[in-house]
């Protein structure tokens, strides 16, 4: 029957009331075209944040510290990864360019837990709890990407056609940039009717029409990569030979060209320069006297894309008329010879997951089913992104994503920074994500004994996530503030704290400074009574050309503008925890209001602050 004879037939129903009537057919008519539908299951971490919101704490003696000024700040977290990303809506909401994630694969062999449950083939609610659980974390996913941001999801063949539907109607059919297959192992499983080899990675936009087309980092055709320059980290070929004997001789393309060794060669021919100098020039007599492919002026322009390769069968001859030991060939990069053009395809066969086996058994570490580094590195580079771009993993496993990031850096002299989140289930966070990448850093050594340096351009910092309140009380909401000053320093990106400020001495409970000595400076003030004297103190001091960023307590949303009116050209207010709670809105559950709750007394904040906070220091000013 179709759906509007079936809405007649209700309308014409005894012992409905018209509102019941009403209900049904509104039912009715809000129900799917097309699309999935299933059977929505409440998931115990959601319920926990209907009551609470999550923040992070750092866990200061495991970070490890770089000394190098520009290492990137990497950032893994330790809890449940819809806590840790309701934490990063607010810290990271439209700044992720890459995220790449691994999800459980639903295959029912103890790969997916919901509520602390394995969930089994045989549970009748197997997809509708997996549906549930990557529903809610994908929708605050595609708040934290950029607008040109892009998503790649690995998964199987168990829940491929599902995800991909729900994908659609999150982020829309048109933003799908494309389905990957990848081998994945190599077999023949007996007692299947196909060998199953492929697992599929789902790539998708926030906004397709602002990402760049991929481009295909072609490095079988392009194997050799920049050391140095302005093209640092870029693949090219160096296959093609500057002298090429079909050519005509032309009157400015004839002159020696100096070799590694400080010999000189030049194509064969019976007229030379006079002078046995590296690009000293002859005009060619006849069709015997060959030229290069490049013109002198090029030459001297392009000197530094030759390279030289020493051969016992060159074409060249040396200052001496003699056949020469090198060959001289031209660099092509790989950039300029594809002009971005060159689509990837949707199908990969050299990125088994043996090589993320036997990465981490180099490393000294036991893991299952580890994704290999040279999947994800080439997927970021599918992308053509900058080389400082953010990347977040959220289902980080063994933290493959941040050791092919740190990989990359090193390879092209990068700055990408990652995040990971994973929850610490057997200690996998403790004891394999961060373990494995803390050995990649400071180095290791292999279980055959060889030393290997570490990747030491690289900070680390490890957090947890904790719970608070989400009653909006006076100290409830006072301790939000207390407890969010890492959030601060991970959406600032700043992490060294200084004891004064100007002539004032900080302390936790009522001011923290933090400044990277090139400008970028930060304030959290928790005591909104020392507004006035902060704001006096700012007026002495010099912030150069850029302004100092003020986090500061306040009851409502003001930022006591009034206070700071005369300094408002040096710095820039946010009024905490109210930026915390919009932010936190858009992504966490609705709370269930509770009708006969009896409030406790609410407790005055008694902490006493030093006599001597706010004594000038001599010597403090900045």
């Amino acid at each position: 029957m179709d759906k509007h004879a079936l809405v007649e037939k209700i309308r014409t129903l005894e012992g409905l009331t018209n509102d019941e009537k009403a209900d049904l057919i509104g039912l009715l008519r809000s129900h799917k075209k097309y699309g999935l539908v299933w059977e929505e299951k409440p998931e115990e971490v959601e319920e926990r944040l209907r009551d609470h919101l999550p923040v992070l704490t750092e866990v200061k003696e495991r970070a490890i510290l770089s000394t190098e000024a520009d290492a990137p700040n990497h950032i893994l977290i330790e809890g449940d990864n819809l806590e840790a990303l309701t934490a990063l809506s607010y810290t990271h909401e439209g700044k992720i360019d890459v995220i790449y994630i691994d999800p459980p694969y639903n295959t029912g062999n103890k790969d997916f837990t919901y509520n602390d449950d394995y969930v089994n083939k045989e549970n009748e609610f197997r997809h509708s709890k997996w549906l549930s659980f990557m529903r809610r974390r994908l929708v605050t996913i595609k708040r934290l990407l950029t607008s040109d941001g892009v998503l790649f999801i690995s998964i199987g063949k168990e829940e491929v056609a599902q995800l991909t539907l729900l994908c659609n109607e999150l982020f829309g059919e048109n933003n799908q940039l494309g389905i990957v297959s990848r081998i994945q192992k190599k077999g023949n499983d007996k007692g299947n009717f196909f060998s199953p080899s492929v697992d599929y990675v789902l790539a998708y936009a926030k906004m397709k029409d602002y990402v760049t087309p991929f481009f295909v980092p072609n490095t079988t055709s392009f194997p050799l990569i920049e050391t140095e320059g302005i093209r640092k980290g870029e693949y090219y070929e160096a296959t093609k030979s500057l002298f090429q004997s079909s050519l005509d001789p032309r009157p400015n393309q004839r002159y020696y060209i100096k070799c590694p060794d400080g010999s000189l060669v030049i194509p064969p021919g019976n007229v030379f320069p006079l002078i046995k100098e590296d690009a000293q020039f002859v005009i060619p007599n006849s069709l015997d006297d060959k030229c290069w492919r490049w013109s002198w002026q090029s030459y001297i322009e392009k000197r530094d894309l030759l390279v030289f390769k020493k051969t016992k069968r060159s074409p060249l001859i040396n200052q001496y008329g003699l056949q020469a030991e090198w060959n001289v060939y031209t660099k092509r990069y790989q950039k300029d010879a594809e002009e971005k053009g060159n689509v990837p395809s949707n199908y990969i066969d050299d990125c088994i997951n043996s090589l993320g086996t036997n990465r981490l058994s180099l490393l000294g570490l036991d893991f299952s089913f580890a994704k290999p580094c040279e999947l994800i590195k080439r997927l970021i580079l599918f992308t053509d992104k900058n080389k400082d771009i953010t990347i977040l993993d959220c289902f980080a496993g063994s933290g493959t994503t941040l050791d092919s990031t740190m990989q990359l850096n090193a390879e092209d002299g990068g700055n990408r920074q990652c995040i990971l989140v994973t929850n610490n289930e057997n200690k996998i966070c403790e004891e394999v994500t961060y373990e494995r990448n803390k050995r990649v850093i400071n180095g290791y050594t292999t279980p055959k004994g060889e030393q290997v340096e570490g990747l030491k351009r690289n900070t680390l910092r490890y957090y947890k996530t904790e719970l608070l309140s989400r009653d909006r009380s006076p100290r409830h909401m006072r301790a939000l503030v207390s407890a969010a000053t890492d959030l601060l320093c991970i959406k600032e990106d700043l992490y060294t704290e200084l004891p004064m400020f100007g002539r004032y001495k900080t302390h936790p409970k009522a001011l923290r400074y933090f400044a990277d000595g090139k400008g970028k400076q930060m304030l959290v003030l928790y005591r909104e009574e020392y507004a006035p004297e902060i704001a006096e103190e700012i007026k002495q001091m010099d912030f150069g050309k850029g302004r100092l960023k003020i986090y500061l307590f306040s009851p409502g949303r003001y930022a006591f503008d009034d206070e700071f009116y005369e300094v408002q050209e040096k710095v820039q207010l946010v009024a905490l925890p109210a930026a915390i709670y919009d932010a936190y809105q858009r992504v966490l559950p609705t709370r269930r209001e509770k009708l006969f709750e009896l409030q406790a007394a609410e407790k005055t904040d008694t902490t006493e602050i030093p006599t001597d906070l706010f004594s000038h220091e001599e010597g403090g000013a900045q």
